[in-house]
């Protein structure tokens, strides 16, 4: 039976546009051009000025030829550079790919190739890099180099940066704008479906997949960061997190949409972030368990005093229990966020109910422990047996796998039909991590699919072991991994970093263990070592499961 509603109520240009995230820049630098929108060290860039810029340099990269569906790579700090990227880029209709700084040359050439990269814009500080890379490349896109010159650095850094000279092949990225039409009449996405960015993933266990995110999604996303996390009008930013990850979780696309305020920070830095608090007033940042440590170990006497509480958001492992009182101390209130490439960065939070302000301190901590719900954007999100497709039972403690889905899910992996395939089998984005459902709805993660260790048949959760460990005072990190057992089959491993000043022996520690967890999870080894981290703050448990395998 036809729906009546439909019959001669069609979609027209007056009733119906394809959501964008470039729209939000559009109506802030309209309603509020004078307000600022950038911070770079002593550059102050206005809304106006940002979108005429963004403008610019869409009209730049449409005359060398890029147009809908074709790929801008990137190679950028945190700079104002990358902010105009995520604008200018999509609005000449192109998906922009946003290379982590830290990646080898041969990774490069991997993602420039595999993206088919038309034009490359790369930070000179990246450009050894950048051209050891496209030296191997099957591709060979224009180049433009940018320089920073406004970046508050150290002097070293600064002069080494200024004294390179500019590539000979490569175009300046400032008199590319300068050349470019302000009033350039950008591109609309045809359809809200169309791919507005595209990510890799870390590709622990291989090639890297390419993630592809439509505007559709960026859209609900950015306005999801602001209405899950209470973000006011005018709020300022503090780019702790890097804005390649994710697209720094669409957060460059939400702060146009609160007409907000972007510090660009290019080195995370403990002085630097808390001068910036400071002197600029934020009110909120993100970034790893690692970017609190180097907040809280900056010395006390230099740590200005906050005159109001900063929101932190936090996701990857649950911070420990001293590491949130301490955060408290210092002025900051930390919630959990959890989410993948895959979902544009976070669509899980954990949602804090004001009496549970009234519990003990460490039932405050269990519970900020937990992942938490779906974000605004998100239609579903559930923990299921990954085999019948059936929910787990409420019960906090029958593990299954992490599920989501809806329009803030991606559209799939680049050229990976069958990596697409697999991940929405049975109407659902499989995430790879388990975890169980608590009782009021509440999520809480266990492990990777490929972190839990099996020891005699029985599983472990490795985050449960870290979850002991990172109680006992000595420890500041700590990572666990399956090691190899000729009679178990796996057994836990402790990589553990020990807080500054403070002292354990390994004997110390597997007692305290013991207090604390079943004999067969307390770990057979413990190593005492400086973990491996990814650019992002992750922990690279791939390298410690090779580690752990030698020992």
């Amino acid at each position: 039976m036809s729906n009546p509603y439909n019959s001669g109520l069609d979609r027209n240009p007056a009733n119906y546009q394809p959501l964008t995230p470039l729209t939000f820049l559009q109506r802030a630098a309209s309603v509020f051009p004078e307000h600022t929108a950038i911070i770079h060290g002593e550059l102050r860039r206005n809304y106006a000025d940002f979108y005429s810029r963004s403008r610019q340099l869409a009209s730049q990269l449409a005359l060398l030829g890029v147009g809908r569906g074709h790929t801008v790579s990137v190679m950028l700090a945190n700079t104002p550079a990358m902010l105009e990227c995520h604008y200018g880029v999509p609005m000449c209709g192109a998906v922009l790919h946003s290379i982590n700084t830290r990646l080898d040359a041969a990774s490069v050439a991997f993602q420039l190739d595999h993206a088919g990269a038309r034009v490359v814009i790369v930070d000179r500080a990246f450009m050894p890099v950048m051209q050891a890379a496209l030296a191997t490349a099957e591709v060979q896109p224009t180049l433009i180099e940018y320089v920073d010159v406004v970046a508050d650095m150290e002097v070293e850094t600064k002069q080494d940066i200024g004294a390179k000279e500019q590539d000979q092949d490569s175009i300046d990225y400032e008199t590319c704008l300068q050349q470019g039409d302000e009033a350039y009449e950008w591109l609309m996405p045809l359809d809200e479906w169309d791919a507005i960015s595209i990510n890799y993933t870390s590709g622990t266990t291989g090639n890297p997949k390419g993630v592809v995110s439509h505007h559709r999604g960026a859209y609900l996303l950015a306005q999801g960061n602001a209405l899950t996390t209470s973000m006011n009008k005018h709020a300022v930013y503090l780019w702790t997190l890097p804005m390649f990850h994710c697209n720094g979780w669409c957060f460059p696309w939400t702060m146009s949409a609160i007409n907000g305020t972007h510090v660009c920070l290019r080195e995370v830095r403990a002085d630097q972030i808390w001068s910036a608090l400071e002197k600029h007033d934020v009110t909120h940042l993100c970034g790893a368990p690692i970017v609190m440590s180097l907040l809280l170990q900056h010395p006390a006497e230099q740590q200005p005093k906050l005159t109001k509480t900063v929101e932190f958001f936090t996701a990857a492992a649950p911070p420990p229990e001293k590491v949130l009182a301490d955060m408290n101390d210092a002025g900051f209130n930390v919630t959990h966020l959890y989410g993948l490439t895959e979902t544009y960065g976070p669509a899980v939070v954990n949602d804090w109910h004001q009496h549970w302000n009234d519990l003990p301190v460490a039932q405050q901590a269990s519970l900020k422990a937990r992942q938490g719900v779906r974000y605004l954007p998100l239609e579903g999100l559930d923990v299921l047996d990954p085999g019948s497709m059936q929910p787990v039972p409420r019960d906090g403690e029958t593990i299954g796998e992490v599920m989501f889905r809806g329009n803030v899910v991606m559209k799939g992996y680049f050229k990976n039909p069958a990596a697409t395939e697999g991940a929405f089998e049975g109407g659902w984005f499989h995430s790879g991590d388990l975890g169980v459902m608590h009782s009021d709805g509440y999520i809480q993660l266990k492990d990777r699919s490929k972190d839990i260790i099996i020891s005699g048949g029985e599983n472990i959760s490795s985050i449960e072991v870290e979850e002991v460990l990172y109680k006992h005072p000595a420890v500041a990190v700590a990572a666990v991994v399956a090691k190899p057992h000729e009679k178990w089959g796996e057994t836990p491993c402790a990589f553990v970093e020990l807080a500054e000043g403070k002292s354990a022996k390994e004997e110390d520690l597997r007692q305290w263990c013991a207090k604390h967890l079943a004999s067969y999870k307390v770990p057979g080894r413990i190593e005492f070592v400086t973990i491996p981290r990814t650019s992002t703050g992750k922990i690279q448990k791939y390298i410690l499961r090779e580690q752990a395998a030698s020992l």
